[in-house]
């Protein structure tokens, strides 16, 4: 599950920032557990140096910087402070994101904060917060689910600060994923537009996507690329299933039926859908040999956690297609990004969807693993 793009933004402990919004605590606390998480932070060279560091995490350190080096040569991501110091954080994932969605619809609640403009999710430095707020939700009628995120970015702002940390809630991820995380989070520095979070991670996905098939595919990589073959495979058979699920919902949510279904039917037939989505992954499990990856998420499944899916898969093939019109450039292809975001929402939905047709007359994408 691709659960990578959470955007805290540090400027909210900017006073003015704060006294211009009603909900002050829940922008402090975004402010104060980032900063706690850069206090925890350390200079890269300072563990490598550190006699009591062990010595695999040294080795994965290292990586994490030729990962980095490979992204501002290759893939031209930001050379900035970011990745560049690493936090041991003492939980498993840095936030706790609460999305939420009516009990017959995949579109996301949104919150509207300064700067970031309008998300589909809000984001917990502490776990019980987030579980707080999703059972607030639930009690309002909506379904919610909590998902933990083991980096974010802050879209540059914090560079000053020292820049984006490696989390230790990420350093052990095999080879491939981590360069990919990484390079997701590089890209949001590279663009980031207010509203449209399904852009913003979808674009950033592309980017990682492309990058750590451009990564893998050096020989030295040879290892790591045929490892992450078969995770990459597995993650791309439960991202098709959830994308079939998710297209089964939105035909029954649908508010074109005639005649209209009555909600007794309308109740049924969700029951129905989400009955076969389980099944059918029971299934893709065994096939599997067991692998377990995906249980927790399946089992807790629900419309919230569809509609989350769909912000980092909505128009991945229209950007990998973006990028192939330039030629494969990566500077060519950020610049027509920018061009994109420019546009009114209409039409760079229009351009996008545009771009998405484009995408299925050609090949499979390159990315290792089917992907």
């Amino acid at each position: 599950m691709n659960t990578r793009g959470a955007i805290i933004c540090a400027a909210l402990a900017v006073g003015t920032l704060l006294s211009a919004c009603s909900d002050t605590a829940y922008l402090l606390q975004s402010a104060t557990g980032h900063f706690k998480v850069l206090q925890a932070a350390r200079p890269v060279d300072e563990w490598l140096g550190d006699a009591h560091t062990p010595p695999a995490l040294k080795q994965r350190l290292l990586l994490t910087q030729e990962i980095r080096h490979f992204a501002v040569r290759e893939l031209h991501l930001p050379d900035n402070a970011s990745y560049q110091r690493y936090a041991q954080l003492q939980r498993r994932a840095v936030v706790w994101n609460v999305v939420a969605a009516p009990a017959y619809s995949l579109t996301l609640k949104t919150w509207c904060f300064p700067v970031t403009g309008c998300v589909g999710y809000r984001g917990y430095f502490d776990e019980a917060d987030a579980r707080a707020l999703a059972a607030e939700l639930r009690a309002q009628g909506w379904e919610a689910s909590v998902y933990g995120v083991p980096a974010y970015s802050t879209l540059g702002w914090s560079n000053w600060l020292g820049g984006d940390p490696l989390l230790s809630t990420f350093i052990g991820y095999p080879e491939g994923e981590l360069a990919r995380l990484v390079f997701h989070e590089l890209a949001h520095q590279v663009l980031y537009v207010q509203d449209d979070t399904a852009f913003n991670e979808s674009f950033a996905t592309a980017v990682e996507r492309l990058g750590s098939a451009a990564w893998l595919a050096a020989p030295e990589h040879a290892t790591a690329r045929s490892e992450y073959a078969t995770f990459d495979a597995r993650r791309q058979a439960f991202r098709a299933l959830t994308a079939n699920a998710r297209l089964t919902l939105l035909a029954i949510y649908a508010t074109d039926h005639q005649p209209q279904p009555t909600p007794e039917e309308l109740a049924a037939h969700k029951a129905a859908a989400y009955a076969e989505f389980r099944q059918a992954y029971a299934q893709l499990k065994a096939a599997w040999g067991g692998y377990d990856r995906y249980d927790a998420w399946v089992a807790s499944a629900n419309n919230a956690a569809f509609g989350a899916l769909a912000a980092y898969d909505d128009w991945v093939d229209a950007f990998e297609s973006l990028f192939h019109t330039q030629g494969d450039d990566w500077p060519a292809f950020y610049a027509a990004t920018r061009q994109l975001a420019a546009l009114p929402q209409a039409e760079r939905t229009a351009r996008l969807q545009q771009l998405q047709r484009s995408a299925l007359t050609r090949a499979p994408a390159s990315a290792p693993g089917g992907q």
